[in-house]
């Protein structure tokens, strides 16, 4: 562990914890927020009226669209003085979410960073390299600033020139890599290509998120890069990378509960569910100065789980993401998740770890179709095996999804390749 203190402590220390820094931060916001002020006196509510942990439920969500409609600095709690650091999203929706840090919140992220990475096998012997995008994009810079407090050899590479980074890889002996799940694979299809094998390489293991990905992509990724990849959360809104993270028993996300109370809410109703229940995360940031966030609506799909974990950790654990509300496509009526398909093509194991879904509409008939990779052998293969592989992936998805779907076989590296989050949807419906 990085720090035995907080990420060991006792629950019922840990509740205490919590309940002290969550009024302080209740009643920061009250005092300093309009938007708050004003969200909590709609529903006759005031910081003194959380007696609890539970009580924080009584309060109303923060959604994205609120930081858009108080862009860029309405819901700040300092001057601007005091920030010295701001990240956005990209802004392809419109207005971008414009985040803020002061310098003590930059300390809290690269401590966060420190301990996700030093969970993922980082120490001050490694070499790690950090994929992500650098700049307004919080991964690079979450990253590498917890990549230097563990003092560990920082590569800020960030994305793009693949070969380049592959090369830098093996010259300098990277043994930890920090990207989204896509990128590796994309990094490993690169290796093959320049006649390398992961022998070649020091690679140790990777810390990968910014995008949901499943099991089964885990073992491709371990197998094509021979290493122990985890899993890691976080998003701009709360802090960047960091939130949580999987430690070597790999059971579930560690989330920092000294910094971050987690609910799971219907998504629908906006009801608090029962422990072990699926449904949305929603995190309250307990020690944020610049930006603190009160029951923030993730949009991610998961569960906690409160079990104590093999590793010693005490905090509460989420599952991996099994997809977001935002992400779910609605094909005549069936929930689907670009996730549950990837889960079906790589447990068939006789395509690549690369695909698309199409959705269009026809009339008023909703059609899907999923694009997926084959290799080289199998594409210039003969035309019954791919239409007997087709008709299998069809049957599998109808099965475990209860959606038909059309099922149309490519050609290797036909389907764009991400350096950042992988494009796995094209809704026709909405252009």
């Amino acid at each position: 562990m990085w720090n035995r203190k907080y990420e060991a402590m006792d629950r019922e220390k840990m509740a205490t914890l919590q309940f002290l820094r969550m009024k302080q931060s209740l009643e920061r916001v009250y005092r300093l927020v309009p938007f708050y002020r004003s969200s909590f006196d709609s529903i006759g509510a005031e910081p003194g009226d959380i007696r609890s942990l539970l009580d924080l439920q009584k309060l109303p969500f923060t959604i994205k669209n609120d930081l858009r409609d108080n862009y860029p600095y309405g819901l700040f709690t300092v001057d601007l003085n005091e920030v010295v650091r701001i990240h956005s999203s990209s802004g392809t929706t419109g207005i971008p979410t414009l985040v803020g840090y002061t310098k003590n919140d930059l300390d809290v992220w690269a401590e966060l960073m420190a301990r996700t990475l030093t969970a993922g096998g980082g120490s001050s012997d490694s070499v790690v390299h950090i994929a992500y995008g650098y700049g307004l994009f919080t991964g690079g810079l979450g990253a590498h600033y917890g990549a230097e407090k563990i003092g560990a050899t920082v590569v800020p590479i960030s994305g793009g020139q693949t070969r380049r980074q592959v090369k830098m890889m093996k010259d300098l002996g990277t043994t930890l890599l920090a990207c989204t799940p896509s990128y590796a694979l994309y990094i490993a299809e690169t290796i093959a290509e320049m006649d390398l094998t992961p022998a070649d390489l020091k690679l140790q293991s990777g810390v990968f998120g910014a995008e949901p990905w499943s099991e089964n992509m885990r073992s491709v990724i371990e197998d094509k890069l021979q290493i122990d990849a985890f899993d890691i959360y976080g998003l701009s809104e709360i802090i960047g990378p960091g939130v949580s993270y999987e430690c070597s028993a790999r059971a579930g996300l560690h989330i920092s509960e000294d910094h971050f109370i987690p609910e799971i809410i219907d998504s629908a109703t906006g009801e608090v569910l029962p422990e072990g229940s699926k449904g949305e995360l929603v995190i309250t940031t307990i020690s944020k100065e610049a930006l603190p966030m009160i029951r923030y609506r993730t949009r991610d799909i998961t569960t906690l789980n409160y079990a104590p974990c093999p590793c010693g950790r005490n905090h509460v654990r989420m599952d991996k993401i099994s997809g977001r509300t935002d992400d779910m496509i609605i094909i005549r009526g069936v929930n689907v998740f670009p996730s549950q398909v990837e889960s079906i093509l790589l447990e068939m194991g006789e395509t690549e770890p690369h695909y698309q879904l199409v959705v269009d509409r026809i009339g008023s008939l909703d059609t899907l179709q999923v694009l997926v990779e084959v290799s080289e052998q199998m594409f210039s293969d003969h035309v019954r095996g791919l239409e007997i592989l087709e008709n299998k992936i069809r049957l599998e998805i109808d099965n475990l999804l209860g959606v038909s779907a059309d099922i149309k076989l490519v050609e290797p590296k036909s389907i764009p390749r991400s350096e950042g989050k992988a494009q796995r949807v094209i809704d026709k419906r909405t252009l």
